[in-house]
């Protein structure tokens, strides 16, 4: 039997990551870090009733920096054979030997790195074989297509297991594991009258898969938005308030979270240059980012640079509270690092006084769209332009009035900000923002 893939490879990886670093230190380098990793995964698909893909991974990696001063080299391997992390050490010092100086290069700073290592329950095991996940998803994508016969067709339904460790260490003494999981069952299906033919989805993920929702759940789900769909139709080029539910609202502050990020500001590329100290939202929206959260999807006690993560308010009354920094980035911006090294960790939203549902925003809203998807990749990072394809639902009255399809929405990511008149208490905790529905108060819909 092959070996699992959790917290016990720990010290297999701490062995790996230890030879790449002295072996940087005896070949010259000044400084060194090194990233080991190990994954495995199932996914399995059906579609109508039929196993349509059953993929097997297994992955395994290194990759190490090394500098000499100022001068950076980098390699990577998938041999974690000791003569093969030797190679791949001397392939990056050889590099670096090459490359400019630059002066923010290096570790984070030793004072700035974790010391402490909670357990955050990231990692539960989810023992299903391929035999069992195509079931799984039969009854997941079946019960999906029992909802109305007017669903003739299916993308499938898929099951999705995956476990990985991994172990950081560079030559300040820092050097650490955690392992992690994730499941996900998803649906995709089709409805069908005449030519009107309209696709849906809906699906669930956790750290832990005693959290997913039952596969009944998601092929109904998945059915009831495809059905709901039938009968699209376009709207004359207007404009009118937007109301972007959950599962896409998290995008719009996605494009807040690039803009902030350390990298978009030194480099200048960014539509919120500066903002730091600034009202970029009205005053009652606020933000914070929690690393600590147990079995959340983004949490960790580390960034990728072992600097420790800690709670912060990133927005406060509207205003942002600072930028989204790495060592690199803050030195670059003469900062102190935020401990986000790659990436978020757990941005929380909160709704707007009163928490109102997905009804209440309906009401609130009165007249305008619903976003339920959107397409494309109109999102100009740096001069804030936002156009992207959409569809979803018209309302009227402060009610469903019927589908819309092939319309495009636009405005300035800016303007939108500004203009964020409620945010809902219909929390998506699907992913790394956790937010609920966004309205808009005016934005440009193009349509016939």
């Amino acid at each position: 039997m092959s070996q699992p893939v959790d917290a016990s490879r720990i010290p297999e990886l701490e062995a790996v990551v230890s030879l790449a670093l002295q072996e940087a230190r005896r070949l010259g380098a000044t400084q060194a870090e090194a990233d080991a990793s190990l994954q495995r995964g199932l996914n399995a698909t059906v579609r109508l009733g039929e196993v349509e893909t059953v993929e097997y991974q297994r992955d395994r990696g290194l990759g190490i920096t090394v500098y000499f001063g100022h001068r950076k080299g980098s390699s990577s391997t998938a041999d974690l054979a000791p003569a093969a992390v030797r190679e791949t050490v001397a392939k990056a010092c050889s590099i670096a030997r090459y490359t400019a100086e630059d002066h923010c290069a290096g570790l984070a700073d030793p004072e700035q790195l974790a010391r402490e290592f909670p357990d955050l329950k990231l990692d539960f095991d989810w023992p299903i074989e391929p035999d069992a996940a195509v079931v799984l998803a039969q009854r997941c994508e079946a019960a999906g297509r029992e909802v109305d016969p007017r669903l003739t067709n299916s993308e499938g339904a898929t099951v999705s297991t995956s476990r990985g460790v991994r172990v950081y260490g560079n030559t300040h003494g820092f050097l650490a594991g955690h392992s992690s999981s994730s499941h996900t069952l998803s649906c995709v299906l089709i409805a069908q009258v005449g030519d009107d033919m309209q696709r849906d989805y809906w699906y669930t993920t956790a750290r832990d898969p005693a959290d997913l929702e039952d596969a009944v759940t998601i092929g109904r789900i998945a059915g009831e938005r495809a059905i709901a769909r039938l009968g699209a139709r376009r709207l004359p080029t207007q404009k009118s308030p937007v109301l972007f539910a959950p599962e896409v609202a998290r995008g719009l502050v996605g494009s807040f979270v690039g803009a902030i990020r350390g990298g978009a500001q030194y480099r200048k590329s960014t539509f919120l240059l500066g903002a730091a100290g600034t009202a970029v939202f009205p005053s009652w929206v606020q933000m914070h980012e929690r690393p600590f959260i147990e079995k959340g999807l983004a949490s960790g006690a580390w960034d990728s640079e072992g600097v420790r993560t800690r709670e912060r308010e990133l927005v406060h009354d509207g205003i942002v509270d600072g930028y989204l920094l790495g060592s690199y980035s803050a030195r670059k911006l003469g900062l102190v690092t935020t401990g986000n090294a790659g990436g978020l960790h757990n941005l929380l939203v909160d709704p707007s006084p009163g928490a109102p549902d997905a009804r209440a925003l309906l009401r609130q809203m009165g007249r305008g769209l619903l976003v339920t998807e959107l397409m494309g990749q109109g999102v100009n990072g740096v001069t804030g332009d936002y156009s992207r394809g959409a569809t979803g639902f018209w309302v009227e009255g402060g009610e469903l009035a019927y589908p819309v399809q092939e319309v495009t929405i636009a405005g300035n990511l800016k303007d939108m900000y500004r203009q964020v008149v409620a945010i809902g208490g219909d929390i998506d905790l699907r992913g790394g923002i956790r937010m609920g529905s966004m309205l808009i108060e005016q934005m440009t819909i193009a349509g016939e």
